[in-house]
């Protein structure tokens, strides 16, 4: 990837201009980045209460009964957003698609193993444990490669 930046007192504002031959996953994580909210923590019921969550807390959300949940260390909030919704404005914290059910924080990933048919399961620093399905398996190696970045 080639990044090119011009500094220049005429320039009236500022101006972002992507140019590839095929939208990526990589172009729209950029896209994403560049265009994110200015919420900075996520909302989480519990109780009758209104928990603020930061996301570097978080080891993964997950879609359960047609509820959401953000899994912290032993502890799950719901969360009253889609799972889309929630993918969006995390993927700038580190967070992937693990399966079509769950997104998970590759910042907070300890140690994976393989699992016989493809699979990985992925063991966070909380202890919490959680599965890639294969079709996800290849874009996370990738990222962990690269330092999670």
């Amino acid at each position: 990837m080639k990044i090119n930046i011009d500094i220049d007192d005429s320039h009236k504002e500022t101006q972002i201009t992507i140019q590839a031959n095929e939208w990526t996953q990589e172009i729209e994580e950029l896209v994403n980045v560049i265009k994110k909210k200015k919420q900075r923590r996520l909302f989480a019921i519990e109780e009758d209460q209104t928990i603020l969550l930061e996301p570097e807390e978080i080891d993964f959300i997950h879609a359960e009964k047609r509820k959401i949940y953000a899994a912290l260390k032993d502890t799950r909030f719901e969360v009253k957003m889609k799972l889309y919704e929630v993918e969006e404005f995390l993927i700038p914290y580190g967070f992937m698609r693990f399966s079509k059910s769950v997104i998970g924080n590759i910042h907070r990933i300890e140690k994976f193993e393989a699992s016989f048919n493809g699979n990985l399961c992925v063991y966070f620093q909380s202890g919490n444990k959680e599965y890639i399905t294969r079709k996800y398996v290849s874009p996370i190696k990738d990222r962990l490669i690269q330092g999670g970045q």
